[in-house]
């Protein structure tokens, strides 16, 4: 059987082992209910469908999976029968679908299962997120060259947006720039939502955490690689993994003539962007990756070595993957600040003796019996105990700040990232104290810290002194 799949109808055409037509059915919608009943009056257990990748394709073939023996869903880039016919209608292709199936000659894609469609769906929308992010900063540059203008500062940055709001503008001018601002900030709130939410989800999946620890590679990255290779188990090679993704060379070979050309481009486009934007940063890597750029700069264009070192962290992925094993020369300090970036989890603080011998300082002697019975009788045995043991600090997964204003107003709300996870932190007031409780979220770019700070403000007036000295 062959459908022909559209968004808002299917055309189907049913044929024999002997390739004759024995019938034709046509939907004039594509919902569940509808595709259900049709499977359900139609299609039998041995039956096998085949279909085109498209939008709804998974949506589709997950409903007829349960009706069927097989659903085949196929390439329509190489579907070279539909693509080059000369007659070319639903009816069509819906028949030579279902003969390229029955003489299996169907170019068959690999169906990724609904975790891997999940994946694909989240990172797929967060690269959407951030092209309108640029689409709206472009448009701000573009306000501004109209006029004349130009902005020193990044638009996105604290520096630009004050540059922006104290810019002497006329009334035409000031709403222009307020309308790209005001949607500006909606598109960063709703990335920093979907940030969160892939930062969560990338802490808990451990291969996410090995392909960090490649140069260049960031959470992002790893999690867009990851929707697109679904089981690395299904490349035997790692050659076939870059092949996958279009960073091979083309080859064009007839008799004594042999061409290789620019890469095919094949599979995402949207993981194979980011495998080269990961390797604009290979660059300056003192590692083995990063002379390999250079000494390939050295004798071709920059391009050229990007690409190449693109398809290097390809491969390099798929080892990563493969063996369950790190990269071998990941430079600690960097690796170290990508991987604290990473809600949950902690960082492991040294015990004191291990501080003492990492920085050349003498060991200290045990405390005498004396000094250990008056830490016992002030309580402090158990610090003094836990100096002994190295500890690990969780790191928080948002920032969530409550600043307070003077007794009687309400307390405001600076924005932040924060996520439902994030303990309530809040401000009381009682009319003449306040209270304010403080998270401070880890320092980016360096190795998570944590600490909460408690401050109380009294408003009360102060005592007296009076017989005092």
């Amino acid at each position: 059987m062959g459908i022909d799949l559209h968004k808002r109808l299917i055309e189907v055409c049913i044929v024999d082992e002997s390739g004759t037509i024995v019938g034709r059915r046509r939907l004039n919608e594509v919902t569940e209910a509808s595709v259900t009943a049709f499977a359900r009056r139609y299609l039998q257990a041995g039956d096998h469908v085949a279909l085109e990748a498209t939008t709804n394709v998974w949506a589709v073939a997950g409903v007829l999976e349960r009706a069927v023996a097989r659903v085949a869903v196929s390439n329509p880039v190489l579907n070279k029968a539909i693509a080059h016919a000369k007659v070319k209608t639903d009816k069509v292709d819906a028949e030579v679908l279902a003969h390229l199936l029955r003489l299996g000659y169907l170019p068959e894609v690999w169906q990724p299962d609904p975790a891997t469609r999940r994946a694909r769906e989240w990172t797929t929308r967060r690269s959407g997120l951030v092209s309108q992010r640029t689409g709206l900063v472009n448009r701000v540059h573009s306000t501004l060259a109209q006029r004349l203008l130009a902005c020193p500062y990044e638009v996105t940055s604290t520096a630009g947006r004050q540059w922006l709001a104290t810019l002497p503008a006329d009334e035409e001018l000031r709403w222009l720039l307020d309308s790209d601002l005001r949607a500006l900030d909606a598109v960063q709130a709703e990335i920093a939502a979907i940030e969160a939410e892939l930062a969560r989800r990338g802490y808990a999946d451990e291969r996410v955490r090995l392909l960090m620890t490649l140069p260049g590679v960031s959470q992002h990255t790893a999690q867009s690689l990851l929707a697109a290779i679904g089981e690395v188990s299904r490349f035997p090679t790692a050659d076939q993994l870059a092949g996958d993704l279009g960073l091979t060379p083309r080859t064009r070979q007839s008799a004594t003539h042999c061409y290789h050309g620019s890469i095919t481009k094949a599979g995402r486009t949207h993981t194979r962007w980011m495998l080269v934007q990961a390797a604009q940063a290979v660059q300056n890597h003192p590692g083995p990756l990063g002379d390999f750029f250079r000494r390939l700069k050295g004798r071709t264009t920059h391009n050229v070595a990007v690409v190449a070192t693109a398809r290097k962290l390809a491969i390099l992925a798929w080892h990563v993957l493969t063996t369950g094993q790190p990269y071998r020369y990941a430079i600690p300090a960097t690796t170290q600040a990508k991987l604290a970036k990473l809600p949950g989890g902690g960082r492991t603080i040294k015990s004191l003796p291990e501080v003492f011998a990492s920085e050349n300082v003498p060991a200290a002697a045990p405390a005498p019996a004396g000094e250990t019975r008056h830490l016992a009788a002030i309580e402090l045995q158990d610090f003094a105990d836990s100096l002994q043991r190295a500890q690990v600090v969780p790191r928080p997964e948002g920032r969530r700040r409550i600043l307070t204003k003077p007794t009687g107003t309400k307390p405001t709300e600076e924005a932040g990232p924060a996520s439902p996870d994030v303990p309530c932190v809040a401000a009381e007031t009682d009319g003449s104290t306040t209270t304010e409780v403080n998270v401070v979220a880890p320092r980016r770019g360096s190795s998570a810290r944590t600490s909460r700070r408690r401050k109380l403000q009294s408003a009360a007036p102060p005592q007296s002194t009076e017989g005092t000295d």
